[in-house]
């Protein structure tokens, strides 16, 4: 069957969870997924905080693994906010915010398009851009709350040398991604054990998490 409305899904997926995948998974069977994980950029240099550990290119292969490369579904990185992050605000008269809309628009190919999010505040502004939001439910399982599962996990570790210790601590978050996510992640291990000990470097404005550097 021909595939002519393409679903985006603006997303952290930071980590993909496994609501995220099934969030995907639902929308593949009547739609071209595009995934735009977003990005926070300074310079041309991808900021990352505790609250957004994984860069770009991490997230971009957990959703290509966990799919086996699914060619309906594109991994797109023009999701992408530009220090300072101030110049997107207010959005509704922001000439960036509209560019990074038509950048995002600009990726699709089908003749139509709908956005999925879980959250209302979401749904709203995305109706106000022209973006289609589909009504949905928001997820039991969030990001938020695997890296909180990962970073604790980090925190009960008393040989961080020793893997068995390290495999007992992680069972918890490894419940909420899928197999190939967590291969990924402990891939990347380095990046939890190091964000574990951060602040949280970010300011929350209109309901949005924003790196503190590069706002201004």
């Amino acid at each position: 069957m021909e595939r002519k409305t393409a679903a985006i899904f603006l997303a952290h997926v930071n980590p993909l969870t496994i609501s995220h995948e099934a969030i995907i998974r639902n929308l593949l069977q009547n739609y071209s997924v595009y995934v735009f994980p977003v990005r926070f950029l300074k310079n041309d240099v991808e900021i990352n905080t505790r609250s957004f550990p994984f860069s770009y290119e991490i997230r971009k292969q957990m959703i290509l693994e966990s799919f086996d490369y699914n060619e309906n579904i594109h991994v797109i990185g023009d999701y992408a906010f530009r220090s300072p992050y101030v110049q997107y605000f207010p959005p509704f008269i922001s000439p960036a915010f509209k560019r990074l809309k038509d950048k995002i628009i600009f990726n699709i190919k089908e003749n139509s398009y709908i956005t999925y999010t879980g959250d209302r505040a979401e749904r709203i502004l995305l109706s106000l851009f022209g973006f289609n939001p589909i009504k949905a439910n928001r997820q039991i399982i969030s990001s938020t709350n695997v890296k909180n599962l990962l970073y604790n996990s980090v925190i009960r570790q008393n040989d961080l040398d020793s893997s068995n210790d390290s495999q007992n601590n992680t069972f918890n978050w490894l419940d909420f991604v899928s197999p190939k996510v967590g291969e990924v992640i402990m891939k990347n291990w380095e990046t939890i054990k190091n964000f574990s000990i951060s602040k949280d470097e970010t300011i929350r404005v209109m309901g949005m998490k924003f790196p503190k550097n590069g706002f201004i």
